[in-house]
């Protein structure tokens, strides 16, 4: 009898080793999927910045027919200071005039010899675009250059991804690359071209290429999944704030305009400002007191551009819907920028492809101190707007009033002999709006009141007449 027979506890050297050699090519196959789920090492990983790294770079536009020269300086001139922004810089611009940009390489072939050869003496390490290069494009001016080939929408995404902070943020930018990323991920890296399989996890033969599209594809399903909760979430705080009766007025503008220093001048707040393009990213929502008692939230949100990206603007949907809910748009204009109007345009077509095309606003006409008095004299005259200098705090006080003019009417007045068990009601006049007339008598304090229709309903029992209840009838016959 063997030594295995006679100890039944003990295993023979050979099952062990069976054993082993079996918990060995398990390890190997946890290995093989957790590397089949994983992107490929040179894909764009989640969460992690997208802008290749760039110290010295070339700008490149072309002068079409669609366009003025000037308004080609004026974008290469952006364009070098969104490069800044992200931490690059701009050696030298290049602009190609033809009648529109070629569909294979953006620029002509003698174009492509001579930003190849300006950008080896410049020792450059890469090639902005100003405009959004085709997958095709990309991929074939880098072949033929040599170099890195970048547009202006990755630097733009880039720049989001370094200033987003909160967790919704930060969702949205990655949302925004990711997006962009997709249809390009054949320009990232020979590892996308390499064969990969795995048990259970993919077809026969299927590329690594093929297997990063799946699983960015599923990242993105995700991060949409995570925006559509975090909306519903704004939307009830918007309901919220609706409830409570005090209207709301959006920031909108082109970045850098000053929305934010206008919006700390204004309501006392602190949030982080800074003399670069998109500081500010998450919306930021503050009270501001208004004449006659009035006040109402005023909000801030990522700023505009010229040629914001379409992949930014599906992503932040939800953050730009929020100025559909506002009573108001404050838009806000750096007057002192010589493309103040080309800026306000760029504004108002964002405006449109959300849906505020109809909705009610203001002009302000920020760095007023700063601007040209015959073009700001201009700029009131087309725009209708108040100047105002947030910096030096010259012109608030009249838009104050202005916004308090502008925004709807969500109070009328009421008056009404309130019983002095009943004063609770009369602090709240004071509280939630303006008392015009103040009287006490025997009976109880009669009151003259600016008031929302909550607090008119109160006091309707005590008045000769509600001023809000044909709104209240009317909203009632609707439902």
């Amino acid at each position: 009898m063997s030594d295995a027979e006679r100890q039944p506890g003990r295993r023979s050297g050979g099952a062990v080793e069976q054993d082993r050699e079996q918990e060995l090519s398990l390890r190997r196959a946890e290995q093989r999927r957790r590397a089949a789920q994983r992107v490929g090492d040179h894909a764009p990983q989640e969460g992690v910045p997208i802008f290749r790294p760039v110290e010295r770079a070339v700008l490149v536009a072309v002068h079409s027919d669609q366009e003025s020269r000037a308004e080609v300086d004026a974008g290469l001139a952006e364009l070098a200071a969104l490069c800044d922004t992200a931490g690059s810089e701009a050696a030298d611009q290049v602009v190609q005039r033809r009648p529109h940009p070629d569909p294979a390489t953006y620029v002509g072939r003698g174009k492509i010899v001579e930003l190849r050869e300006l950008a080896h003496e410049l020792e450059a390490d890469a090639v902005i675009v100003d405009a959004e290069l085709s997958p095709a494009q990309q991929r074939n001016l880098e072949e033929r250059l040599e170099l890195k080939v970048l547009d202006r929408t990755i630097v733009i995404l880039d720049i989001f991804a370094q200033h987003a902070s909160s967790k919704e943020g930060k969702a949205q930018v990655e949302l925004a690359q990711l997006s962009y990323l997709l249809p390009r991920l054949r320009g990232w890296g020979d590892a996308l071209s390499r064969q990969a399989g795995g048990i259970g996890t993919r077809g026969p033969g299927e590329s690594q290429l093929e297997v990063d599209r799946r699983k960015l594809s599923r990242r993105i399903d995700r991060l949409r999944a995570e925006l559509r909760e975090a909306g519903a979430t704004r939307r009830r705080k918007t309901k919220e704030r609706e409830r409570a009766e005090v209207p709301t007025v959006a920031l909108v503008g082109y970045t850098n305009a000053g929305k934010s220093t206008l919006l700390n001048r204004l309501t006392g707040a602190s949030v982080e400002v800074g003399d670069r393009l998109f500081a500010t990213l998450d919306t930021t929502a503050r009270r501001l007191e208004l004449p006659r008692s009035r006040e109402a939230i005023l909000t801030d949100t990522v700023g505009f551009v010229d040629k914001l990206p379409t992949q930014l603007v599906e992503s932040f949907k939800s953050t730009l819907e929020e100025t559909l809910r506002a009573d108001l748009l404050l838009h806000v204009v750096d007057a002192s920028h010589p493309q103040a109007d080309e800026q306000m345009a760029a504004v108002e077509r964002v405006l449109d492809e959300i849906g505020a095309e109809d909705m009610p606003r203001l002009v302000a006409l920020n760095k007023a101190d700063l601007a040209d008095p015959d073009a700001l004299t201009g700029l009131q005259r087309e725009a209708g707007g108040v100047p105002v200098s947030a910096i030096t705090g010259a012109g608030l006080d009249a838009l104050r009033a202005e916004i308090a003019e502008s925004i709807p009417v969500r109070r009328k007045v009421i008056e009404a002999l309130v019983p002095y068990d009943h004063a609770d009601l009369v602090a709240r006049a004071h509280e939630e709006g303006e008392v015009l007339e103040e009287e006490h008598r025997a009976e109880g304090t009669r009151l003259v009141a600016d008031v929302g229709p909550q607090l008119s309903a109160a006091l309707a029992a005590y008045a000769e007449a509600d001023p809000w209840a044909g709104d209240r009838d009317g909203s009632a016959s609707g439902t």
